[in-house]
Protein backbone atom coordinates (compact mmCIF):
# COMPACT_ATOMS: atom_id res chain seq x y z
CA UNK A 1 0.00 0.00 0.00
CA UNK A 2 1.36 3.27 -0.81
CA UNK A 3 1.10 5.70 2.43
CA UNK A 4 -0.25 8.94 2.18
CA UNK A 5 2.49 11.67 1.76
CA UNK A 6 3.38 13.93 4.94
CA UNK A 7 2.56 16.97 2.96
CA UNK A 8 -0.93 16.29 1.76
CA UNK A 9 -1.88 14.51 4.75
CA UNK A 10 -0.95 17.43 6.90
CA UNK A 11 -2.46 19.92 4.65
CA UNK A 12 -5.68 18.06 4.99
CA UNK A 13 -5.89 17.23 8.62
CA UNK A 14 -5.82 20.89 9.15
CA UNK A 15 -8.65 21.31 6.69
CA UNK A 16 -10.54 18.79 8.24
CA UNK A 17 -9.55 19.63 11.98
CA UNK A 18 -10.85 23.42 10.66
CA UNK A 19 -14.31 21.68 10.04
CA UNK A 20 -13.95 19.98 13.41
CA UNK A 21 -14.10 23.38 15.36
CA UNK A 22 -17.41 24.47 12.86
CA UNK A 23 -18.92 21.13 14.06
CA UNK A 24 -18.11 22.10 18.11
CA UNK A 25 -19.77 25.38 17.58
CA UNK A 26 -22.89 23.75 16.08
CA UNK A 27 -22.98 21.11 18.89
CA UNK A 28 -22.73 23.98 21.18
CA UNK A 29 -25.51 26.62 19.74
CA UNK A 30 -27.63 23.55 18.89
CA UNK A 31 -27.17 22.11 22.14
CA UNK A 32 -27.01 18.43 20.03
CA UNK A 33 -25.46 15.02 21.44
CA UNK A 34 -22.78 13.67 19.82
CA UNK A 35 -21.26 10.51 20.90
CA UNK A 36 -18.58 8.64 18.86
CA UNK A 37 -17.44 5.26 19.63
CA UNK A 38 -13.83 4.18 18.60
CA UNK A 39 -12.94 0.48 18.54
CA UNK A 40 -10.44 -2.16 16.86
CA UNK A 41 -7.77 -3.85 16.97
CA UNK A 42 -5.04 -3.08 19.61
CA UNK A 43 -2.48 -0.70 17.96
CA UNK A 44 -4.89 -0.21 15.19
CA UNK A 45 -4.70 4.04 15.38
CA UNK A 46 -7.83 4.58 17.22
CA UNK A 47 -5.79 6.85 20.19
CA UNK A 48 -3.48 8.38 17.61
CA UNK A 49 -7.02 9.44 15.30
CA UNK A 50 -8.73 10.78 18.47
CA UNK A 51 -5.79 13.12 19.21
CA UNK A 52 -6.24 14.44 15.91
CA UNK A 53 -9.87 15.04 16.50
CA UNK A 54 -9.82 16.68 19.69
CA UNK A 55 -6.12 19.14 18.74
CA UNK A 56 -8.13 22.08 18.57
CA UNK A 57 -11.61 21.68 20.18
CA UNK A 58 -12.42 23.05 23.54
CA UNK A 59 -12.43 19.93 26.14
CA UNK A 60 -15.36 21.72 27.75
CA UNK A 61 -17.00 20.32 24.37
CA UNK A 62 -15.97 17.67 23.65
CA UNK A 63 -14.13 15.12 26.08
CA UNK A 64 -12.52 11.48 25.63
CA UNK A 65 -13.94 8.84 27.61
CA UNK A 66 -11.26 6.14 28.54
CA UNK A 67 -12.15 3.94 31.59
CA UNK A 68 -10.47 1.43 33.16
CA UNK A 69 -11.41 -1.95 34.45
CA UNK A 70 -14.97 -2.40 36.52
CA UNK A 71 -14.53 -1.77 40.14
CA UNK A 72 -16.01 -4.69 42.35
CA UNK A 73 -18.84 -2.60 42.82
CA UNK A 74 -19.81 -1.62 39.06
CA UNK A 75 -19.19 -5.44 38.12
CA UNK A 76 -22.89 -5.90 40.65
CA UNK A 77 -24.27 -2.90 38.01
CA UNK A 78 -26.23 -3.31 35.56
CA UNK A 79 -23.45 -3.44 32.39
CA UNK A 80 -24.45 -0.24 30.87
CA UNK A 81 -24.73 1.70 33.83
CA UNK A 82 -21.21 3.30 33.73
CA UNK A 83 -21.21 4.00 30.70
CA UNK A 84 -24.84 5.97 31.11
CA UNK A 85 -22.86 8.08 32.87
CA UNK A 86 -20.95 9.82 30.69
CA UNK A 87 -22.80 10.61 28.10
CA UNK A 88 -23.10 13.85 26.57
CA UNK A 89 -25.54 16.32 28.03
CA UNK A 90 -26.92 19.19 25.34
CA UNK A 91 -24.14 20.91 23.68
CA UNK A 92 -21.22 18.06 24.24
CA UNK A 93 -19.20 15.58 22.45
CA UNK A 94 -17.86 12.22 23.75
CA UNK A 95 -15.47 10.21 22.27
CA UNK A 96 -15.02 6.96 23.73
CA UNK A 97 -11.88 5.36 23.83
CA UNK A 98 -13.00 1.67 23.93
CA UNK A 99 -16.66 1.73 24.97
CA UNK A 100 -19.38 -0.80 26.11
CA UNK A 101 -18.21 -3.13 23.51
CA UNK A 102 -15.30 -4.53 25.91
CA UNK A 103 -17.91 -7.22 26.63
CA UNK A 104 -18.14 -8.28 23.19
CA UNK A 105 -14.65 -8.37 22.87
CA UNK A 106 -11.95 -8.73 25.36
CA UNK A 107 -14.47 -9.45 28.10
CA UNK A 108 -15.41 -12.49 25.51
CA UNK A 109 -12.29 -13.53 24.04
CA UNK A 110 -10.05 -13.47 27.53
CA UNK A 111 -13.06 -15.25 29.64
CA UNK A 112 -13.77 -11.94 31.66
CA UNK A 113 -17.23 -12.43 31.30
CA UNK A 114 -19.81 -15.87 31.69
CA UNK A 115 -21.36 -16.82 28.58
CA UNK A 116 -24.92 -15.93 30.33
CA UNK A 117 -23.54 -12.17 30.27
CA UNK A 118 -22.21 -12.19 26.58
CA UNK A 119 -25.36 -13.56 25.34
CA UNK A 120 -27.37 -11.08 26.99
CA UNK A 121 -24.89 -8.44 25.83
CA UNK A 122 -25.60 -9.22 22.28
CA UNK A 123 -29.46 -9.09 23.03
CA UNK A 124 -29.73 -5.53 25.06
CA UNK A 125 -26.90 -3.53 23.42
CA UNK A 126 -29.24 -2.63 20.07
CA UNK A 127 -31.93 -1.59 22.60
CA UNK A 128 -29.85 0.47 24.38
CA UNK A 129 -28.07 1.59 21.20
CA UNK A 130 -31.95 2.44 19.72
CA UNK A 131 -32.89 4.24 23.14
CA UNK A 132 -29.80 6.75 22.55
CA UNK A 133 -30.78 7.22 18.91
CA UNK A 134 -34.61 7.74 19.72
CA UNK A 135 -33.91 9.92 22.33
CA UNK A 136 -31.92 12.09 19.78
CA UNK A 137 -28.35 10.85 20.25
CA UNK A 138 -25.62 11.46 17.51
CA UNK A 139 -24.33 8.40 17.72
CA UNK A 140 -21.50 7.11 15.74
CA UNK A 141 -19.82 3.52 15.70
CA UNK A 142 -15.92 2.97 14.21
CA UNK A 143 -13.79 0.26 14.04
CA UNK A 144 -10.45 0.33 12.83
CA UNK A 145 -9.19 -2.96 11.11
CA UNK A 146 -5.58 -3.44 11.05
CA UNK A 147 -3.58 -7.03 9.46
CA UNK A 148 -1.81 -9.22 11.86
CA UNK A 149 1.43 -8.46 10.42
CA UNK A 150 0.91 -4.68 11.04
CA UNK A 151 -0.19 -4.92 14.53
CA UNK A 152 2.61 -6.84 15.12
CA UNK A 153 5.04 -4.05 13.63
CA UNK A 154 3.70 -1.73 15.87
CA UNK A 155 3.78 -3.70 18.92
CA UNK A 156 7.14 -4.24 18.41
CA UNK A 157 7.84 -0.47 17.46
CA UNK A 158 6.38 0.24 20.66
CA UNK A 159 8.50 -2.44 22.12
CA UNK A 160 11.90 -0.43 21.09
CA UNK A 161 10.61 3.21 21.95
CA UNK A 162 11.28 4.00 25.44
CA UNK A 163 8.45 7.00 24.72
CA UNK A 164 5.84 4.89 23.98
CA UNK A 165 6.62 1.44 26.01
CA UNK A 166 3.93 2.58 28.16
CA UNK A 167 0.66 1.53 25.43
CA UNK A 168 1.62 -2.00 25.33
CA UNK A 169 0.43 -4.58 27.98
CA UNK A 170 0.48 -8.14 28.34
CA UNK A 171 -3.05 -7.79 27.52
CA UNK A 172 -2.07 -6.12 24.46
CA UNK A 173 0.77 -9.13 23.46
CA UNK A 174 -2.21 -11.29 24.40
CA UNK A 175 -4.06 -10.32 21.05
CA UNK A 176 -1.24 -11.95 19.22
CA UNK A 177 -2.05 -15.66 20.20
CA UNK A 178 -5.68 -15.09 20.19
CA UNK A 179 -6.02 -13.41 16.70
CA UNK A 180 -8.59 -15.87 15.17
CA UNK A 181 -10.32 -15.72 18.81
CA UNK A 182 -10.10 -11.67 18.27
CA UNK A 183 -11.61 -12.41 15.07
CA UNK A 184 -14.38 -14.45 15.66
CA UNK A 185 -15.65 -12.48 18.17
CA UNK A 186 -15.63 -8.87 16.12
CA UNK A 187 -17.67 -10.98 13.66
CA UNK A 188 -20.35 -11.72 15.69
CA UNK A 189 -20.54 -8.61 17.39
CA UNK A 190 -20.98 -6.93 13.77
CA UNK A 191 -23.63 -9.64 13.17
CA UNK A 192 -25.93 -8.75 15.88
CA UNK A 193 -24.85 -4.51 17.09
CA UNK A 194 -24.36 -3.69 13.11
CA UNK A 195 -28.13 -2.15 12.60
CA UNK A 196 -29.09 0.60 11.10
CA UNK A 197 -30.07 3.18 13.79
CA UNK A 198 -26.15 2.57 14.91
CA UNK A 199 -24.56 0.91 11.76
CA UNK A 200 -20.64 0.28 12.85
CA UNK A 201 -18.33 2.24 10.33
CA UNK A 202 -14.95 -0.02 9.12
CA UNK A 203 -11.89 2.43 8.85
CA UNK A 204 -8.87 0.03 7.23
CA UNK A 205 -5.86 1.80 8.81
CA UNK A 206 -2.97 0.04 7.91
CA UNK A 207 -1.87 3.21 6.69
CA UNK A 208 -2.29 5.50 9.86
CA UNK A 209 -2.42 8.58 8.14
CA UNK A 210 -5.12 7.95 5.40
CA UNK A 211 -6.95 6.24 7.86
CA UNK A 212 -6.88 9.15 10.52
CA UNK A 213 -8.29 11.53 7.56
CA UNK A 214 -11.16 8.69 6.62
CA UNK A 215 -12.55 8.85 9.64
CA UNK A 216 -12.74 12.56 10.49
CA UNK A 217 -13.75 13.31 6.86
CA UNK A 218 -16.55 10.28 7.45
CA UNK A 219 -17.73 11.63 10.59
CA UNK A 220 -17.88 15.18 9.33
CA UNK A 221 -20.26 13.73 6.53
CA UNK A 222 -23.06 12.28 8.75
CA UNK A 223 -23.67 14.81 11.10
CA UNK A 224 -26.08 18.46 9.32
CA UNK A 225 -23.84 20.59 10.96
CA UNK A 226 -23.33 23.85 9.54
CA UNK A 227 -20.78 27.13 10.65
CA UNK A 228 -22.31 28.95 13.24
CA UNK A 229 -21.80 32.58 13.09
CA UNK A 230 -20.34 34.06 16.02
CA UNK A 231 -20.43 37.65 17.30
CA UNK A 232 -17.33 39.96 16.59
CA UNK A 233 -14.94 40.63 18.95
CA UNK A 234 -12.26 43.23 19.66
CA UNK A 235 -9.79 44.12 21.86
CA UNK A 236 -10.53 46.81 24.45
CA UNK A 237 -8.19 49.51 25.14
CA UNK A 238 -5.99 49.14 27.82
CA UNK A 239 -7.23 51.85 30.22
CA UNK A 240 -4.24 54.14 31.79
CA UNK A 241 -2.06 53.42 34.70
CA UNK A 242 -3.79 53.67 38.14
CA UNK A 243 -0.17 53.79 40.14
CA UNK A 244 -0.07 49.56 40.41
CA UNK A 245 3.23 48.46 40.76
CA UNK A 246 4.14 44.87 40.74
CA UNK A 247 5.95 43.60 43.90
CA UNK A 248 9.67 42.29 43.22
CA UNK A 249 10.06 38.78 42.20
CA UNK A 250 12.49 38.03 44.69
CA UNK A 251 9.45 38.06 47.18
CA UNK A 252 8.19 34.84 45.14
CA UNK A 253 9.36 31.43 44.84
CA UNK A 254 10.33 31.28 41.02
CA UNK A 255 10.86 28.13 39.16
CA UNK A 256 14.49 27.88 37.88
CA UNK A 257 15.04 28.89 34.17
CA UNK A 258 16.18 25.21 32.52
CA UNK A 259 15.89 26.93 29.26
CA UNK A 260 18.67 29.96 30.07
CA UNK A 261 20.88 26.88 29.62
CA UNK A 262 19.43 26.27 25.89
CA UNK A 263 20.42 29.20 25.03
CA UNK A 264 24.25 29.02 25.51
Amino acid sequence: MTKLPKKSYERELLRLQAELVKLQEWVRVEKARVVVVFEGRDAAGKGSTIKRVTEYLNPRVARITALPAPTERERSQWYFQRYVEHLPAAGEIVLFDRSWYNRAGVERVMGFCTDEEYERFLHQCPIFERLLVEDGVLLRKYWFSVSDGEQEKRFRSRLEDPMRRWKLSPMDLESISRWEDYSRAKDEMFVQTDIPEAPWYVVESEDKRSARINMIAHLLTTIPYHEVQRPPLELPPRPPSQGYERPPRDMHTQIPDHATQLRR
